[in-house]
């Protein structure tokens, strides 16, 4: 099977299922596994690179209302791969090329490849994704391995935190303006001994005030800025140093959101794994990776 992927998370997990040479593109911001960082690229950043946060938001909001694309795709480079299946999304028009759009291109193909659009909102469909993408793919004995060791290791963290004091979270999904985070993440820091104080498991990541998440409180705040590294999200968290500090939390934290809670793939996991060494790391002291402390 020739397989196009137009998101991260799908590449992550298409390899995760073992279909990594089967995968014969990917876009330009699939960066995981490294074997994906070869593959054709068939999309591009229709915004400039070195906008800053606001001004990333400020052009989002202009080219949506203006029923624009964020991304591009090379519908040349698609119709010379003639792929079987193209794995895409439609669940956030910032993250990937429009469903409709790949839809429509994809039914001119002379390959007219099927078109599988993978839109979780919560954790529980995430896996639910894995199962999908492992039927369609004849992976399906890969799939329920690959289920029933997230689920392991899901319920390993909650049972290590389940004694522990919840403490209060604000996860920021962006700063300027502030964004707190939804769909999956709430559901991550209830599971890693937390309470999720602004955002709502399910539902769509929300804008709100300094002032709102001054007023809920927090014990700790997460700084996971959508798409970014824990290097930028510490500079981000830098940069709105005054704010951040006026919340009051105890702990303020900078954390990889491009590999372990942006992206609706295998590694949620290890985001949960890193949430509860967060919030409890006597009870969870191994991580994937170590969180930036903010000095404010």
């Amino acid at each position: 099977m020739r397989i196009v992927s137009l998101v991260p998370s799908s590449t992550e997990m298409l390899f995760a299922l073992g279909l990594g040479p089967e995968v014969i593109a990917v876009t330009h911001e699939c960066d995981h596994p490294e074997e994906a960082r070869a593959l054709p690229k068939v999309t591009r950043d229709a915004l400039p690179d070195d906008l800053t946060a606001g001004q990333v938001d400020a052009a989002v909001r202009a080219r949506a209302e203006q029923g624009e694309a964020i991304y591009e795709l090379d519908v040349e480079a698609l119709r010379r791969l003639q792929p079987d299946l193209i794995v895409t999304q439609a669940l956030c028009a910032v993250c990937a090329v429009s469903y409709e759009d790949v839809r429509a291109i994809a039914e001119r193909l002379d390959s007219r490849p099927k078109v599988i659009a993978l839109d979780p909102r919560t954790l529980g469909e995430v896996l639910g994704d894995v199962r999908t993408l492992a039927e369609a793919t004849g992976r399906r004995d890969a799939g329920v391995d690959l289920i029933a060791d997230a689920a392991a290791r899901i319920d390993r963290v909650r049972l290590a935190v389940r004694d522990r004091p919840p403490l209060k979270v604000a996860a920021l999904e962006w700063l300027d303006p502030v964004y707190v985070a939804g769909h999956w993440t709430p559901q991550l820091i209830e599971y890693a001994g937390g309470v999720d104080v602004l955002g709502l498991a399910g539902e769509h990541s929300e804008r709100r005030s300094w002032e709102e998440v001054a007023a809920a409180e927090p014990d700790v705040v997460v700084v996971m800025p959508c798409g970014y590294d824990a290097q930028r999200a510490r500079a981000e968290a830098l940069a709105f140093g005054e704010q951040l500090s006026a919340i009051g939390a105890g702990q303020v934290v900078a954390v990889d959101a491009a590999a372990y809670f942006s992206r609706p793939g295998p590694r949620l996991v290890d985001g949960l794994e890193l949430m509860a060494s967060i919030l409890h790391p006597e009870a969870v002291p191994d991580a994937p990776s170590e969180p930036l402390t903010v000095e404010l």
